[in-house]
């Protein structure tokens, strides 16, 4: 269940009836009586727009914690950015310049800074304002090396039932066609990173990074998917801006969303799904360009 408690407290005081907190309050826990602003509402989705909307400061939302995001390597600007005032051919740079990065010093990254990706991460919006995400600091080369021995494992073992080509058919009969699939479209891919890993130490699944975040949701939310991948995007955007390089490793998600074993190893509680593993490191790497994209469908319904 979404904590809905009503956290809200308004100095009546302070209140001069504008009636601003009661417009973009999504819940309606705020009504207007005698002028004046009051909690009727016996839910709240505790996001602080009322808070925020307020001019006088008379509202207060005790749900919320200000301190969490209180930077530790950034001096932020607390003012509200209204829309439109901020330079969007800027924007657009950022985003095309973040690339994924495959090549990273040993230089490692400093606590503070995973800590303060971490608080970029939960600016994103959530659905319902749910924030039940979670996020698996880590902050060293050497526990990055344990979830890839972690994930080269579990690989090592999808790889031996792949080459089984009875057990593929028998899967493919009964609908089952991601073994077989996994098969002709991973399988030599993997088996030969496997050997690069074991015999050489070349890491083709972190490419040497020397920290990571995984991205994760505590059960009970609307759609944890889409607000853990918004999280994520922030955390990508903002570690550019850091002067750091990422790449969301894809293949450490499939493994630990398929064996539990590797959640624990890394002290995810099992209850918790991961929805993205973000390599982290200072890059060694520069481009001189931006690099486009394939075309986009793109359709409009206009009845």
């Amino acid at each position: 269940m979404i904590d809905r408690k009503v956290t809200t407290v308004i100095d009546e005081e302070l209140c001069i009836g504008c009636g601003l907190c009661v417009k973009v309050c999504p819940l309606d826990t705020i009504s207007m009586q005698n002028e004046k602003a009051v909690v009727t509402g016996r839910e709240s989705l505790s996001c602080g727009h009322c808070a925020a909307a307020c001019p006088e400061g008379a509202i207060r939302v005790k749900a919320i914690d200000e301190s969490i995001l209180t930077y530790n390597t950034i001096k932020a600007d607390g003012k509200w950015l209204k829309h439109g005032d901020f330079d969007t051919s800027q924007l657009v740079r950022l985003m095309r310049s973040r690339r994924s990065c495959r090549n990273y010093r040993e230089k490692p990254v400093d606590r503070n800074i995973l800590e303060d990706l971490v608080k970029i991460g939960i600016t994103a919006p959530s659905g319902t304002n749910a924030q039940g995400w979670t996020f698996t600091i880590l902050p060293s080369r050497g526990a990055v090396v344990a979830l890839a021995n972690q994930v080269a494992r579990y690989f090592k073992e999808l790889n031996k039932m792949a080459e089984k080509g009875h057990l593929r058919l028998f899967m493919k009969l009964t609908g089952k066609k991601e073994l077989d699939f996994y098969y002709k479209n991973y399988y030599e891919t993997v088996k030969e990173t496997l050997s690069e890993w074991e015999n050489n130490g070349l890491d083709r699944l972190f490419h040497g990074a020397t920290s990571a975040i995984i991205v994760g949701y505590k059960p009970g939310a609307a759609c944890p998917a889409e607000d853990a991948i918004l999280a994520t995007q922030n955390i990508l955007l903002g570690a550019h801006s850091m002067g750091l390089g990422s790449c969301l490793i894809g293949f450490a998600v499939s493994a630990i969303k398929r064996d539990p074993k590797i959640k624990l190893a890394v002290g995810i509680p099992a209850e918790e799904t991961i929805y993205a593993v973000i390599a982290l490191g200072w890059p060694d790497e520069k481009y001189f360009g931006l690099a486009g994209r394939k075309p986009a469908v793109i359709r409009y319904f206009d009845k």
